[in-house]
């Protein structure tokens, strides 16, 4: 279909037998007809740490720069089940062990350079931690509503929602309430922190 209104105009092309793969992080606005026009329908699931540090091992070898495995094990765990994460984080462990160290990636280099870089063991960067502290230490662990949130730690809400939120619900560190965000027990552990908002560890 060309131009639009009167003058709307389809137009056939000849095309040779081929398939259509569609993906979408947000399949409900997608309409049920759109939706049935696809024959076969799967979910993609996060990759597990086993998989992920076989990825890392492979890319490292594209890379052409050495890595034990245990490090390989260290970086996967922290990429949130995402191979992309996985070898943006191969790199700038890579750099790391070039600059700091002999080149070659071990786990000495690797919790040295994701320690700089703030990504912790559950794979939550500077980013996440602050949405957590922020809820814990402004907002007594909420709830609290996306836009204040959104506010304090000086991001945008629709970023929060699209790209912090999930992975931190899915980890179980914060719930939505029909009053807000709030964090969970997780959090006050993972931040050693205790429910009445005082420093210390469990």
């Amino acid at each position: 279909m060309i131009e639009s209104g009167p003058n709307a105009r389809t137009v056939q092309i000849n095309l040779e037998p081929f398939t259509l793969v569609g993906a979408t992080t947000r399949s409900g606005l997608l309409t049920a007809p759109m939706r049935a026009r696809f024959g076969i329908s799967n979910r993609l699931q996060y990759y597990s740490t086993e998989l992920l540090s076989t990825i890392v091992t492979r890319s490292a070898d594209i890379l052409k720069v050495p890595i034990e495995e245990d490090a390989a094990v260290e970086i996967a765990g922290r990429s949130r089940g995402t191979p992309r994460i996985s070898n943006g984080l191969l790199r700038r462990v890579r750099d790391f062990a070039q600059i700091k160290g002999d080149g070659k990636i071990d786990m000495k280099i690797t919790k040295y350079a994701l320690q700089a870089l703030q990504v912790d063991t559950h794979g939550l960067d500077e980013m996440d931690n602050k949405i957590l502290t922020t809820l814990i230490d402004k907002f007594k662990g909420g709830p609290v509503g996306i836009s204040t949130l959104a506010t304090a730690v000086s991001e945008n809400a629709e970023t929060i929602e699209e790209v912090y939120e999930p992975f931190l619900i899915q980890q179980g560190f914060i719930v939505r309430t029909p009053r807000g965000r709030e964090v969970t027990s997780r959090a006050y552990t993972h931040l050693g922190r205790i429910k009445n908002n005082q420093e210390g560890l469990f």
